[in-house]
């Protein structure tokens, strides 16, 4: 445990990739394969269940340090992140815990969900007696399922590469794979003669940037490959030995909640691996996303919803065939043999992605502008010379996504953000006018220069006219004017509506509260995009 936090601290204290990735291989040496394996597993992003209630964890460290609970939630204010501010607030000393991370996840973590309320507290309450504060705080974050690390995962499969001595690539690929925070699975991992052939195994997937550039900077035009950017879920479907496995860029297996999908599959040559989109589909179009939503998180889809939300898998790219690896060869090799697979295809349930046909950038601008109305988010544009890599590379796969929808709201609560932003307020909900009333809409964080947010922390700290909880309402006088991919009827939400991946576009600071959107024109934008569907 000590190792782990210690390694911890050093990837908190640097914004330096190499340093973090120095401080991944010196722990990934030093360490033995169990804990190697576990603190693999916590910074591939995976996370141990809930083991305890953050209610019950204030309760009992109130009881502790026999203060009471409004003081615990006054330093939680000022402190800004939970776990660091009861790992301080204990009234324990002691100079830190030996155990291994494997020994204290078997022994103080998994235990927890299966104890009844005083064992809980009892075995809690020894595990901070034993732990330093910098223990106490992982081990609240990992109790809690908040744990989070500050180093991209991408950093951590090189750091683990650079340690096993393969390539990034291989050990990308590997990590896509079954594994278990196991020793043996570790070492397994780490074995630069293991094969790792598990034929389910996916690839890593090829990102594509933003564009952040004019399209001319691109060059000759007819370098590129034009493609429509579908909005689903991106996913590979593998048929290695017989069987078809279909694998979403989240690693997760998805064959139970679109088995149509996998029937279909089956007609592929063995050893095929394609990449592609999974879309709701209907009378040749897309239907939204929010409804290919109803067929995720299911571990059997009822027979209703194969009518009602009918699913297509989208073939843009063919990453194996006859179990060769074809990723090092060039787009237009890999589009040529996809192409040539059509006729294994079952036109009800799969389809490959049409080439849009460009013979210059203003075509490009103009497709863009057309896909809303063909249910896409935008275009694609490939280097046809390009090669399948690994990750996010800027400079061969380019998204140009169409113009985002906007409103202008009302910024009504702001809570404390998480990490580096434990410390200011820069979490916000956001309004718009029902009559004299403002009703909740949309929650943001993303948008904000670092000058903003500082600017709107202090408004916050200033204006607050009520705490709930970790949450300030404030006075309803900043507007914003926040973009979204899209918009949905919602019965979750007072709204009725939901919008999808809101941010804040810009501050409206010529903008008085009084003239931000009101509810009714924002369902009048839900029925022009239902419309259009």
């Amino acid at each position: 445990m000590r190792a782990f936090t210690d390694l911890y601290l050093r990837l908190d204290a640097t914004t330096k990739r190499t340093e973090k990735l120095a401080a991944l291989e010196d722990y990934f040496r030093s360490v033995p394969p169990a804990d190697a394996a576990w603190a693999l597993y916590l910074f591939s992003g995976r996370r141990l269940i809930r083991a305890v209630s953050t209610r019950k964890l204030r309760t009992w460290a109130a009881e502790a340090a026999n203060l009471p609970a409004w003081l615990i939630d006054e330093c939680y204010d000022n402190v800004g992140d939970l776990s660091e501010t009861l790992s301080l607030i204990v009234p324990f000393d002691s100079d830190g815990c030996d155990a291994s991370l494997a020994q204290v996840i078997d022994e103080r973590i998994k235990p927890l969900p299966q104890l009844d309320e005083t064992e809980q507290q009892k075995l809690v309450m020894q595990t901070w007696s034993d732990f330093d504060a910098p223990q106490r705080f992982l081990f609240h974050k990992l109790i809690s399922g908040a744990f989070r690390v500050g180093a991209a995962e991408k950093t951590v499969c090189q750091a683990l590469a650079n340690v096993a001595g393969i390539d990034a690539a291989v050990m990308a690929h590997r990590l896509m794979g079954k594994w278990e925070p196991t020793a043996a699975d570790f070492e397994r991992l780490c074995d630069a003669a293991s094969a790792a052939d598990d034929p389910s195994q996916p690839y890593p997937f090829y990102l594509a940037s933003p564009l952040d550039q004019e399209l001319e900077v691109l060059g000759d035009v007819g370098d590129w490959q034009i493609e429509w950017k579908w909005d689903g879920i991106r996913a590979q479907v593998i048929k290695r030995d017989g069987a078809v496995f279909l694998w979403s860029r989240g690693e997760e297996m998805i064959n139970e909640q679109f088995p149509e999908l996998v029937a279909a599959a089956r007609r592929l040559p063995d050893g095929t691996v394609l990449d592609g989109e999974v879309l709701a589909w209907e009378d040749g179009r897309p239907l939204p996303f929010h409804l290919l939503q109803r067929r995720l998180n299911r571990k059997r889809v009822e027979m209703m919803l194969f009518q009602d939300v009918p699913v297509v898998f989208m073939a843009y790219d063919v990453l194996e065939r006859a179990s060769s690896d074809m990723r090092d060869d060039s787009l237009a090799e890999r589009s040529t043999y996809l192409a040539e697979l059509a006729d294994e295809f079952d036109a009800d349930c799969m389809m490959i992605s049409d080439v849009i046909e460009c013979g210059s950038w203003d075509d490009v601008a103009e497709c863009k502008q057309r896909a809303r109305e063909n249910g896409t988010e935008g275009v694609m544009i490939k280097r046809r010379d390009s090669v399948y890599e690994v990750g996010r590379k800027k400079g061969n796969w380019w998204k140009f996504k169409r113009d985002p929808y906007t409103i202008d709201a009302v910024m009504t609560a702001a809570q404390r953000g998480h990490g580096k932003r434990a410390t200011l307020y820069t979490d916000y909900t956001f309004g718009v006018w029902q009559g004299d009333e403002l009703v909740t809409i949309a929650k943001a964080y993303s948008g904000l220069s670092d000058e903003e947010i500082r600017e709107v922390d202090r408004f916050v700290r200033r204006h607050s006219t009520e705490r709930k909880g970790p949450v300030r309402l404030v006075k309803p006088e900043l507007v914003f004017e926040l973009a979204f991919e899209g918009i949905q009827p919602s019965e979750r939400h007072k709204a009725g509506v939901a919008l999808r991946f809101p941010r804040m576009a810009r501050w409206r600071k010529d903008k008085p509260a009084t003239e931000a959107d009101t509810l009714q024109s924002v369902r009048e934008l839900l029925a022009q995009v239902e419309a259009r569907r």
